[in-house]
């Protein structure tokens, strides 16, 4: 029986990204990239990402993304659903990269954290 294959969604000028890239690459780690960015994540498919992973919304906001304070993010009245809405109208908040491998998923920071997985 063959593992689920392993998914990274990303942001491949992320510099978190490309040493998550890195690491697998010499571990030998067959995997698939999405650019997130370019094939924008549907509203159930980041909802699977972040239950997988046994994330909120508010978990996985990049609270240095410049649309963060101009969004008013810190927020804590915002709801999951208003934040899940805001992370995919703005993928630059989504942190990553987030790691996929059959019904588990992790936010690889540091990247080392895709060993959880592995």
């Amino acid at each position: 029986m063959t593992s689920p294959r392993i998914t990274v969604y990303e942001k491949p000028t992320c510099t978190t990204c490309r040493k998550l890239h890195d690491l697998l690459v010499e571990a030998g780690v067959d995997f698939d990239r999405v650019n997130y960015f370019v094939e924008p994540l549907s509203k159930s498919q980041l909802q699977r990402l972040l239950k997988k992973a046994g994330l909120r919304p508010r978990d996985v906001l990049r609270a240095k993304a410049p649309q963060y304070k101009a969004l008013g993010l810190a927020d804590a009245k915002l709801n999951d659903a208003r934040l899940l809405d805001l992370l995919l109208e703005h993928p630059d908040l989504l942190q990553r990269p987030i790691v996929e491998r059959g019904d588990r998923a992790v936010l690889a920071r540091p990247p080392e954290r895709v060993r959880d997985i592995l």
